[in-house]
């Protein structure tokens, strides 16, 4: 992205004040309104650990127990928050340990300023101890970046930086500074950034675009909505829920976009994509209008691009111009703030009810339910399903509490069973499919809203790729659910080879080690499930616990995710068994 001259509001510091840039970072995230960053020291970023020693009653740092973690634990604030995560490090691996992280944020449109320490600006492109050049190894995944070689450059860049970040489509941005810039001196005043040249974040919303939309809306016989996560990002849930409501048409999401709606909406018709609902898979390629708002049209969602939703009508609400026939041919694309663009929509759009149309769903749910969701809540079966454990935490927490899911069978299990009354509830990677996500991000959750109940569904694998973050919740007593589900497999990988490879398990077995001995190393309180009349006692325990808990739920190890949409098929293939 290309950024040249930046315009600032007014000043918000008082007056210019002689400090060290190292000094002037702090006061610039205060600028910002930021409360809480998280990150791990290093010689490159000591500096700025050196001020940020002096303003602990001010700001509040969780040292993580991995860079990984700390990026993680940055977009679980900012996806609850909507504000904008923070996360630091030092140079060199401790950099690229963000990488991960920075990535997931891209693909996800999650805001997050990254900051960096590195060697001083003599020692550039020297190969100095534990010098990275992150500048070009992030650029790919980061909506913006910028090195900073002299203290007087900080002000206006972490200005800069901010806005970007949250504005338009957010996104990662990643600031280097070297150590001489954080050593050396400035006169620090600090103003907000309010645009910035050649940078359009908020298209103008064309009238025109909107009442055609409306129009192909108001005549079409069977519309179907898609939305995803722009409409929260954009914070147009209630327009989202009028347009809903007004026109009556049958309304799915994507899985960054669940919450947006509650779950129990009656207009609400579940999940789209590989492993979705039924009904609006199927149902989206027999639809006469296609209503996307705030997606992107991911190959997980769209499975073959050659048939999907061909005889449909294509109606795009979209902030991002670079996604409007990026992926699937826009016949009426609306480009704007969805904020604005449906409420305009709204106005324009004739009250209808499309019941007959609507009872297709409903039709095509009672089959689902019979053949894929009643067999996975079977209290028969001899080994307890992904799904039970999901309906139990739906019987504690009434559809108030945040999910935080990692990568594979049981994020899909999570997301289709999941019950949510509120929005941002859903935290999950959706984009970039990171195992070992989950676990961070639900420490950034929980402290961003502590109010809430916060409950991290995980697998055994994805795990341990980030289970040292157990150290971080036993050093800042977050309270925080944690359930494992145990199935002794990378469970979606092996779905696959069962499937497709003639169950050659290549790989895909794990030995695992004794979960709840590791969380009572870390002074977790623990709870463990290895039969289903255990369960239901055991999730209230943890549910109704005021610390943080642990709780390991041994799973059938062979159970498979349906519905399915195998690779190159099209949403109407979707297989139920």
């Amino acid at each position: 992205m290309e950024v040249k001259t930046a315009s600032f509001g007014e000043k918000t510091s008082d007056k210019s004040v002689t400090v060290s840039g190292a000094e002037a970072v702090i006061k610039c995230l205060l600028e910002e309104g930021v409360e809480t960053i998280y990150g791990y020291p290093g010689g490159a970023i000591m500096p700025v650990y050196d001020e940020l020693y002096k303003y602990q009653d001010k700001l509040h740092h969780v040292l993580t127990r991995h860079e990984q973690g700390a990026t993680h634990a940055a977009q679980g604030y900012a996806r609850v928050t909507g504000k904008v995560g923070v996360a630091i490090a030092t140079s060199g691996p401790g950099a690229t340990n963000l990488v991960t992280g920075i990535a997931d944020a891209q693909i996800d449109s999650t805001p997050m300023v990254c900051i960096t320490g590195q060697v001083g600006s003599h020692l550039l492109g020297s190969d100095a101890f534990q010098e990275t050049d992150i500048v070009g190894i992030s650029t790919p995944i980061t909506k913006w970046n910028y090195q900073i070689t002299k203290a007087e450059e900080i002000p206006e860049i972490m200005a800069k930086a901010f806005y970007i970040a949250k504005s338009g489509r957010p996104g990662p941005v990643l600031v280097d500074i070297t150590k001489d810039a954080q050593f050396a001196s400035l006169e620090f005043s600090y103003k907000k950034c309010s645009g910035i040249r050649s940078y359009q974040p908020f298209p103008e919303v064309n009238l025109l675009e909107v009442e055609r939309a409306a129009e192909v809306i108001n005549n079409a016989k069977k519309p179907m909505i898609v939305w995803g996560q722009g409409v929260i990002l954009g914070g147009a849930e209630e327009e989202l829920k009028q347009v809903v409501e007004k026109s009556g048409i049958p309304a799915a999401w994507t899985i960054l976009g669940l919450s947006a709606l509650p779950t129990d909406h009656p207009l609400n018709v579940g999940m789209v994509g590989m492993h979705g609902n039924y009904g609006p898979n199927i149902l989206t390629n027999e639809c006469d209008v296609l209503i996307a708002i705030g997606m992107r049209f991911d190959d997980r969602v769209t499975g073959n691009l050659e048939h999907y939703a061909k005889q449909a009508k294509v109606v795009h609400f979209e902030i991002d111009p670079a996604e409007i026939n990026k992926n699937v041919h826009a016949d009426y694309p609306v480009l704007g703030d969805v904020k604005q663009t449906l409420k305009i929509l709204q106005e324009l759009l004739n009250e209808n009810k499309h019941e007959a149309w609507h009872q297709q769903f409903k039709e095509m749910y009672k089959t689902e339910y019979e053949k894929v969701i009643k067999g996975n809540m079977d209290p028969t079966k001899p080994k307890i399903g992904m799904g039970e454990v999901l309906q139990e935490i739906n019987n504690c927490s009434k559809g108030d509490a945040i999910i935080v899911s990692d990568v594979g069978q049981h994020q899909m299990v999570a997301c289709r069973y999941a019950k949510f009354n509120k929005t941002r509830s859903n935290v999950t990677s959706g984009g970039l499919g990171t195992m070992g996500f989950a676990l961070p991000a639900a420490i950034g959750a929980k402290m961003g809203c502590p109010d809430r109940d916060v409950v991290a569904v995980i697998g055994d694998g994805g795990y341990q790729m980030t289970i040292q973050e157990l150290g971080t919740i036993f050093q800042t007593k977050v309270p925080v659910k944690i359930v494992i589900l145990n199935n002794g497999f990378l469970g979606m990988v092996r779905q696959w080879q069962q499937m497709f490879f003639d169950r050659r398990y290549a790989s895909t077995e794990m030995t695992n080690p004794d979960f709840v001995t590791i969380a009572k190393g870390y002074h977790i309180k623990t709870g463990q499930v290895t039969e289903r009349s255990q369960l239901k006692d055991a999730v209230q325990e943890m549910m109704e616990c005021d610390e943080a808990f642990f709780l390991e739920v041994k799973v059938e190890q062979e159970e498979n995710v349906f519905p399915m949409i195998p690779t190159g098929a099209a949403v109407s293939e979707i297989l139920l068994e």
